[in-house]
């Protein structure tokens, strides 16, 4: 059960036409031209994303350092402790399942697309300043590719990830691009234009990136099938392969989170770790450990000087390989930010900025290191000692790379049998969570923990495998992606932002926790009625008990409240909850405050386990007891107001309404 909230109630679920068709209208248009004059559209956007890189490469180092060392800022700072969500809440996913999610989201079927082929085509064409096939290009191959796929880019899902989830549950507004916004824009500017336009362009980013990822994962599982069966690779055989795995998304869709896109995470997670290991048992063991801590080393040493390398002296075939390599990733991420971070967000519900940080950071970054130094050194080990085909295949069809490595280790067929399966779920997982992601963004009054309708996830499951068809058949799939890379450069702005509202919004935080070790006065450490005090703290009451607690006391002490500074000409009013599926039985005092935060005080009825010292006579023999716990805008503050007099709770209220107003008073 969610925490409650007594906050402003929540509108009916309904499409947000304004989205829906806002992005189907560009995502079309865009479609209908790529396919319509395929040539000219690709020359045009080939020629737009270098101009990006040219111009604008030197912004796109220094943003993506931005964005990892405020992600780690937040992480290793007093905010670190900060609930994504009320103070009370659990993680909502167990550790190793939220792992798994984190690792079949933000990486997918492009490391296995990329694995063997990207260290390879660093070692046999690398960057300016270093020879072809040298020691100095072996080297350096596989560290080139951790830059790519380490730090940076999880630093861009860690910062798109910890805003929205952020905001969504612990500021109790919708899981949307556009909630991340409001400390900036204000509520009313984000619920109307603004708040579209941001959430129509992240559908269109999400829907043109899950296009092209599964462009690149037709050709992967193509080429795997043609390399264990046989099976041409044709049209038809991709248009099978796309109905395929759209049908197995949309069944996964359907089940939601919980159940289909967590399980096909941890088999995905499960399987991958399975071939690593088999790679490294079969192969070259001792040398691919060394290479393994030595690629570590020289990551963390070049970090800084590769982080802002712009190749300014390396003239125009630096500037090429800068655009065709490193600033080409940094745009990939972050074009694939929206997408990758709500879902990231979706699954983190309960854990801590810290854990949330060092989770999406450097989870994913160890298996990273595995994968590309056992892969990538296993591939150039081979082509350095006279595979020379190995090479050639890797640089001129990547897709087949992995598959080409795999004739050079016993049980060829069954690994590289292994090799499409993983693909073809971490293929369905992408296409899912990219459905569910997509049927959320275009939807109005959805509660932050909860989904878009299932028919709507079904027919974004269905519009990106038709995307896909057409595009498949137009050939167009370089150039829409060149518009994914393009349309990172507005939405890396849109990033920056996030930085400013989180660490607006932290701050606030931080004044509401200074607020919030003001002392006063509290009649419970008086010395009188010492007896009764005690049998309240040995008391475990049934929930009958509890009820008439509160309409006997704080029920009369919220009213007393209530209408003093009504009398006062603030607006303060008291509501009374009934359970509900995600909602606990109890009362809330709400005193608003006009532009400021309102003051919240909830008084739930909470079931919790009876304590095992307990006889079972005091509590009619339930294995529970009910307590009156307190919720203030943060979540509970896990005391219980059980045996307290009405007095004793009025002196409560105004303790913590007098916390709530020095918070204020910081504020300003």
């Amino acid at each position: 059960m969610q925490s409650p909230s007594s906050g402003p109630a929540v509108q009916p679920l309904t499409l947000n036409k304004t989205v829906f068709a806002g992005a189907a209208i560009i995502s079309i248009l865009l479609i209908i031209w790529t396919i319509a004059f395929p040539t000219y559209s690709e020359t045009l956007l080939g020629t737009a994303m270098r101009w990006v890189s040219d111009n604008f490469g030197w912004y796109y180092m220094l943003v993506i350092a931005a964005y990892s060392i405020f992600s780690l800022f937040v992480g290793f700072s007093r905010y670190g402790d900060i609930k994504l969500g009320q103070d009370h809440e659990k993680a909502q996913f167990p550790f190793l399942a939220w792992a798994a999610m984190l690792f079949s989201a933000g990486i997918g079927i492009d490391l296995l697309f990329f694995g063997a082929s990207e260290p390879l085509m660093h070692y046999l064409t690398p960057h300016s300043g270093l020879d072809p096939a040298s020691a100095e290009a072996m080297r350096a191959a596989v560290p080139q590719a951790f830059l790519h796929w380490g730090l940076h880019g999880w630093g861009i899902y860690a910062l798109i990830g910890m805003a929205l989830a952020y905001f969504a549950y612990r500021k109790n507004m919708p899981l949307a691009l556009r909630s991340a916004l409001t400390p900036i824009f204000g509520e009313r500017l984000i619920k109307g234009w603004l708040g579209d336009s941001v959430d129509t362009f992240g559908v269109v980013c999400t829907l043109m990136g899950i296009a092209t990822s599964l462009g690149i994962g037709v050709l992967q599982a193509n080429a795997g099938l043609t390399h264990v069966f046989g099976i041409e690779s044709s049209k038809m055989v991709q248009t099978l392969i796309i109905v395929f795995v759209v049908v197995a998304a949309a069944i996964s869709a359907m089940t939601g989170v919980e159940k289909g896109v967590r399980r096909l995470s941890e088999f995905n997670m499960l399987s991958a770790i399975l071939l690593l290991v088999a790679i490294l048992v079969m192969g070259n063991t001792v040398y691919l450990l060394n290479t393994f801590t030595q690629n570590i080393g020289v990551y963390f040493d070049t970090l800084v000087a590769k982080t802002f390398d712009v190749y300014a002296y390396d003239g125009e075939s630096g500037a090429e390989w800068k655009s065709w390599w490193t600033v080409f990733f940094w745009a990939w991420w972050v074009a694939w930010a929206p997408f990758v971070g709500l879902f990231i967000a979706r699954i983190s519900r309960g854990r801590t900025l810290r854990e949330f940080v060092f989770g999406v950071m450097f989870i994913p970054l160890g298996f990273i290191f595995a994968w590309f130094s056992i892969f990538g050194n296993s591939a150039i080990d081979l082509v350095a000692n006279g595979a020379t085909a190995l090479g050639e295949v890797a640089v001129n069809d990547a897709a087949m790379g992995m598959f080409a490595l795999f004739e050079y280790y016993p049980y060829s067929d069954v690994l590289s049998l292994a090799g499409v399966v993983i693909g073809l779920v971490f293929f369905i997982t992408s296409a899912d969570s990219g459905a569910l992601v997509l049927a959320n963004l275009s939807s109005r009054g959805l509660s932050n923990d909860a989904d878009a309708p299932v028919w709507l996830r079904l027919f974004w499951a269905a519009a990106t495998g038709l995307i896909t068809l057409g595009l498949l058949f137009a050939g167009g799939f370089s150039s829409l992606q060149s518009v994914s890379v393009i349309a990172g450069l507005p939405f890396s702005i849109i990033l920056v932002l996030y930085m400013v509202s989180m660490w607006k919004s932290l701050k606030e935080e931080g004044q509401y926790r200074k607020a919030s070790t003001v002392d006063t006065a509290n009649v419970l450490n008086s010395g009188k009625n010492w007896k009764a005090r005690l049998q309240r703290i040995v008391s475990f009451p049934d929930g009958k008990q509890v009820r008439r607690f509160m309409q006997a006391s704080v029920l009369p002490a919220m009213q007393d409240v209530t209408a003093e500074l009504t009398a006062g000409g603030l607006t303060a009013t008291v509501i009374a909850h009934e359970a509900s599926a995600d909602q606990l039985e109890g009362l809330s005092l709400h005193v608003g405050h006009g532009s400021e935060d309102d003051f919240i005080y909830d008084v739930y009825l909470v079931k919790a386990p009876r304590p095992n010292f307990t006889l079972k006579t005091t509590i009619k023999d339930s294995d529970y007891y009910y307590r009156a716990e307190v919720f203030l805008r943060d979540g509970s503050q896990e005391y219980d107001l059980v045996g307290y007099t009405k007095e004793q709770v009025l002196v409560d209220i105004l303790n913590q309404y007098e916390r709530h107003m020095q918070y204020l008073h910081l504020g300003r």
